[in-house]
């Protein structure tokens, strides 16, 4: 009698366990089919959730250079328009210097000219000063204020910083998000170096002089004005080349970010159409257990016993 006490006892008791680890199977499989991921613990599997760590430290950092790369994409665009915009303050003053490079032009005709001209000039100073997207003077370098500053006698000179802020936008690649004042409006004029305020104000001054020659004043200009307008355009070729590598640099980044989903995919995703398909069956083998027990408990053999 001990002895069929004794198998019963272990009868009952590999049942309770049998079952007890499929309600377990069941559950995890459960937890994996509502989360979509597969490893629940860092135990479960060592080696992958260490991967799997790596690779969320990546994507996070790889947030960090996308944010960085679109905000110094926004840059370089607002550089690129504010500088066609510019080009054509420059050429629109080209025309005027034209006009008044005629002799025959009066003195009436040549305060009008002056007069658009220095409109010309502060507006080319509103767009020299214009900020990106993160409140940075598009034009000023590394410097956080206004590119350029005017004093009381009207004079405009440069404030911002010698280079232009560079921004990491990837793993050791870094972008400058624009040019500089003296890069976009510094130029040589006669065989000096000037720049496109100092020009504009001098063009204007000489065209309301009553000394002096002001249409050949004018008309010497026009080899000034297709210098700036040149260096202009150099300007833009550059922020042209660095929105070409930017874009290279983020599909480079997006090919990445593929391949970090793919592979956490792979370590800790679930297949969710192979883990149903295993949940059933061991619901069915859950089921079939518990539907064994309850039949061989009620037989009279252990009713006896």
């Amino acid at each position: 009698m001990d002895s069929v006490t004794g198998t019963t006892a272990s009868f009952y008791k590999g049942s309770l366990t049998q079952m007890a680890s499929l309600r377990e199977s069941a559950g995890r499989l459960q937890t994996q089919i509502a989360t979509g991921e597969k490893l629940e613990r860092g135990s479960d599997d060592p080696v992958a959730a260490a991967r799997l760590r790596s690779l969320a430290r990546e994507g996070r950092l790889a947030e960090i250079d996308n944010a960085n790369a679109d905000s110094v994409s926004q840059s370089l665009t607002s550089a690129s328009q504010a500088l066609d915009d510019m080009t054509q303050i420059m050429l629109r003053a080209r025309d005027l210097a034209l006009v008044g490079a005629n002799a025959a032009t009066g003195a009436e005709a040549r305060e009008a000219l002056a007069v658009e001209i220095d409109e010309l000039r502060a507006s080319l100073f509103d767009f020299a000063n214009l900020t990106d997207s993160t409140g940075q003077a598009l034009f000023g370098g590394e410097g956080a204020d206004a590119a350029y500053a005017q004093d009381a006698n009207g004079a405009i000179t440069y404030v911002g910083t010698a280079s232009a802020a560079s921004v990491e936008i990837g793993r050791g690649i870094s972008l400058e998000r624009g040019v500089t004042g003296p890069a976009a409006f510094e130029f040589e004029a006669g065989g000096v170096t000037t720049d496109a305020f100092a020009f504009l104000a001098d063009l204007s001054t000489a065209l309301r002089s009553n000394t002096g020659d002001p249409a050949a004043t004018a008309r010497d200009s026009l080899a000034g004005f297709d210098a700036a307008i040149d260096n202009l355009g150099r300007s833009q070729t550059v922020l042209g080349s660095r929105t070409a590598w930017l874009d290279a640099v983020q599909f480079s980044q997006v090919q990445l970010s593929e391949a970090r989903t793919e592979e956490e995919g792979e370590l800790g995703g679930v297949d969710l159409a192979e883990t149903i398909s295993e949940l059933q069956q061991v619901l069915n083998v859950l089921e079939a257990s518990q539907l064994s027990f309850v039949r061989l408990t009620s037989l009279s053999l252990f009713d006896a016993l």
